[in-house]
């Protein structure tokens, strides 16, 4: 039996405020993953006939990838029905931790923005891999550890300072030696994570969460205090997050560390590493130095 899952997030409400929200107001997030996932992919020698979209909180990158490649069988899960899509992709209503798809029925997966919400993440992965044909491939973008780090560090502040404690705000996210593990775990052949921060600049940390609201990114957490916050943190934390990262014209920075990740389903034709002590040429002499031995 499987342990039981630890319960992070309260997914119930994730997709009610995604619902309510309807992220495609505020899309310069779901741009920017589209457009870098789309050029992960460009550089893939490949034609990809039967597409999984896993989650993601928009229609851009299924869009993307339905004009890119040749009449592709695109069928991509959403997480509130107002955004679906439309054909030529064949759009559902569904849970990333609970994926009613077929076995082996997909030669590429993708997922922007949307497995850092969920509880079981592992568990994700190891469906998402199940539903990969031998040699397909898995493309995912992610938020990473750094997300938010400065709306996190000045709202901790605020309550600690007025409140004499702090409570969970800002969610917890993976970082990128936990995703490559997790890559393996779920048995991905040749996994890659890398990272790529982006700053995003507001007039006021009220901006920022006026935007994360429109995405349908505020505070989930099951732990999260039930209460609103104090108009009093409120404004404190503003005035420290203007006063510690702030730039010189007075705009704020905002931290969205994004997390690319990859992998493939195994197959007999992949690349796989040499076995220890089968090397042809010693490392001193492709490093033009002298071997010193123990």
């Amino acid at each position: 039996m499987s342990p039981p899952v630890n319960r992070i997030f309260d997914r119930a409400l994730q997709r009610e405020r995604l619902a309510r929200a309807h992220p495609a107001r505020v899309v310069f997030l779901l741009d920017y993953a589209a457009e870098e996932l789309c050029l992960r992919l460009a550089a893939v020698n490949r034609r990809f006939a039967n597409i999984a979209d896993i989650g993601t909180p928009g229609r851009q990158l299924a869009e993307r990838l339905a004009e890119a490649e040749h009449e592709p069988i695109l069928v991509r899960l959403s997480p509130s029905a107002p955004d679906i899509g439309r054909p030529p992709i064949l759009g559902f209503v569904g849970d990333e931790e609970a994926l009613p798809l077929r076995q082996q029925g997909f030669d590429l997966v993708v997922s922007a923005l949307a497995l850092q919400g969920v509880n079981d993440l592992p568990g994700t992965l190891a469906q998402i891999r199940r539903i990969l044909r031998p040699d397909g491939l898995f493309l995912a973008a992610l938020l990473g550890g750094r997300t938010l780090t400065e709306l996190r560090m000045s709202l901790a502040a605020a309550e600690a300072e007025i409140d004499g404690g702090a409570s969970p705000r800002v969610a917890p996210f993976a970082d990128l030696r936990d995703l490559g593990s997790l890559l393996q775990r779920a048995g991905f052949a040749l996994p890659v994570a890398d990272v790529e921060p982006l700053t995003v600049r507001y007039g006021s940390m009220f901006a920022l969460m006026a935007d994360l609201r429109g995405m349908g990114a505020a505070n989930a957490l099951v732990e999260r205090r039930k209460t609103p916050l104090k108009r009093g943190v409120i404004l404190r934390a503003a005035e420290i997050y203007a006063e510690r990262f702030a730039d010189a014209d007075g705009k704020i920075r905002a931290t969205f560390e994004f997390m690319f990740l990859s992998g493939w389903a195994p197959h007999p034709s992949q690349q796989k590493p040499l076995a220890p002590g089968s090397a042809k040429m010693r490392l001193a002499d492709a490093l033009g130095t002298k071997e010193i031995k123990p």
